[in-house]
């Protein structure tokens, strides 16, 4: 994944391959993907996503909306409250 963020801005397609071998890797070794890199990935074109470059980013009742540009895949992730503590 480092790779990929490395080389994104020279060569799309070469990130898009290393993210799909770290995915493969992963899947492979029955481990599931780190939560960190699992969110900027476009699930439907392994696309690497940057938000500004090639994904667009939008908050919509009560969710979080990832649209990929470069594939129109669009990830919904619903907003959680967070609850308060009365200290009873």
């Amino acid at each position: 994944m480092k790779l990929a963020e490395e080389v994104f801005h020279r060569d799309k397609a070469l990130a898009r391959r290393y993210v799909e071998l770290a995915r493969k890797i992963a899947m492979r070794c029955a481990m599931r993907f780190p939560r960190k890199f699992r969110g900027r990935v476009c699930r439907k074109c392994n696309a690497l996503l940057i938000p500004g470059e090639n994904c667009r980013i939008r908050i919509y009742k009560h969710r979080i909306i990832i649209t990929c540009l470069e594939c129109g895949n669009i990830r919904r992730i619903p907003l959680r409250r967070k609850r308060h503590d009365h200290g009873v």
